[in-house]
């Protein structure tokens, strides 16, 4: 495997002290999916969260408020830089594509981003960092895969994912650029990239292969990845019903 860079400085060391603050601790990762319309979210209130995307267009409607924040996509980035450099929680943020956008500060780390791993046959490979004060993250075709390093490296032994509906409406190949015109079927505000934006069509060969990844990660180290959202697709991890998990009524 490559070698990724030593990231320095002042972000470094302060992504170093957030290592392990929530060790043994239990968080959820609340991904973009429409599934989160269908989904009683009042536990979020009770749970640490951390959002990821542009989140927060839901924030009014679900009633809750992440503790963490991840954008590693240029596209959201440059088009919600404003609204991420509002939040007020600890967010990471793509180094590259904040760069002209978005300062780091005390709630702000820039990290460092990895596209991939080239495999000895040349093939585009999926990589996971345990600790992104030194290694960055790897972007693995999905930002919940980023989101699921970082939260291995704040130490929790458990992540939650809600709204990884893994199904998607869209023309052309995977990765591709494409202007969506219309509503957004595909996340769960219609003007998520709808109304004429440009967004990446997703690539969920590679998005399953970094998520096996991530799952063999948590596992070697004892850790665990639950997959509670609404009628998901992925297949990769244990699934289990939100309701029954978060103890809720009805």
């Amino acid at each position: 495997m490559p070698k990724t860079a030593l990231i320095t400085g002042q972000d470094g060391s302060r992504i170093t002290w957030l290592k392990n603050r929530h060790a043994g601790e239990r968080c959820v990762l609340v991904a973009n999916g429409p599934s989160l319309n269908q989904m009683d979210l009042s536990f979020l209130k009770r749970e640490t969260s951390i959002g990821l995307n542009k989140i927060f267009l839901g924030f009014k409607r679900f009633r809750f408020y992440p503790r963490y924040y991840v954008a590693i996509n240029g596209k959201v980035i440059e088009q919600a830089a404003d609204q991420i450099k509002a939040l007020n929680c600890v967010k990471f943020i793509s180094r590259d594509d904040a760069k002209g956008r978005i300062q780091e500060d005390a709630l702000t780390h820039l990290i460092k981003t990895h596209a991939f791993q080239v495999g000895e046959d040349g093939s585009q490979q999926p990589g996971f960092c345990h600790d992104i004060a030194t290694e960055g993250v790897h972007q693995g075709w999905t930002v919940t895969h980023a989101g699921l390093q970082i939260a291995y490296h704040l130490g929790f032994a458990e992540v939650v994912i809600i709204g990884l509906d893994h199904r998607f409406e869209y023309s052309g190949k995977p990765n591709e650029a494409k202007v969506m015109e219309g509503s957004d079927p595909n996340h769960f505000c219609p003007n998520y990239f709808g109304g004429g934006q440009t967004w990446d069509n997703p690539d969920l060969e590679h998005s399953e292969a970094s998520f096996r990844l991530a799952r063999h990660e948590y596992e070697k180290a004892g850790r665990r990845i639950i997959d509670a959202t609404l009628n998901g697709a992925c297949t990769v991890f244990e699934k289990v019903d939100y309701k029954t998990l978060f103890q809720l009524n009805g």
